[in-house]
């Protein structure tokens, strides 16, 4: 199983690389996932995803959903065939980072879709 290249889309790089590094820890056993980078500005997106050329793009609570609606769009347009997943406005502010861990793994799979297990 080849490893899943993953990108967030963050304003706190610190936060960003602390739950995915738990989130990865969670589903090894079912999930190679390597997070290549963070990017901080949304200006960096697409220069990052042209440099990068990952499979998976993060977007994080603190983003609007019309600004969600434009990373995504951005990383669909550079990098054909990514997989993107937002983390709805304020999940982090509710819930807490584990609130967020916990819904980033229950949406995975889904996210991912067949044949990644």
């Amino acid at each position: 199983m080849s490893a899943i290249r993953l990108i967030t889309v963050n304003t706190v790089p610190e936060r960003a690389k602390r739950l995915i590094g738990r989130v990865v820890e969670d589903v090894k056993d079912r999930y190679t996932i390597v997070h290549v980078t963070n990017v901080e500005r949304l200006e960096d997106v697409r220069p990052t995803l042209e440099r990068e050329k990952p499979d998976l793009l993060f977007t994080a609570s603190m983003w609007t959903p019309e600004q969600a609606q434009e990373i995504v769009a951005i990383a669909k347009e550079t990098v054909p065939g990514i997989k993107t997943f937002s983390i709805p406005q304020g999940l982090q502010v509710e819930k807490g980072p584990d609130g967020v861990v916990e819904f980033i793994k229950a949406n995975l799979p889904n996210v991912l879709g067949p044949g990644r297990l």
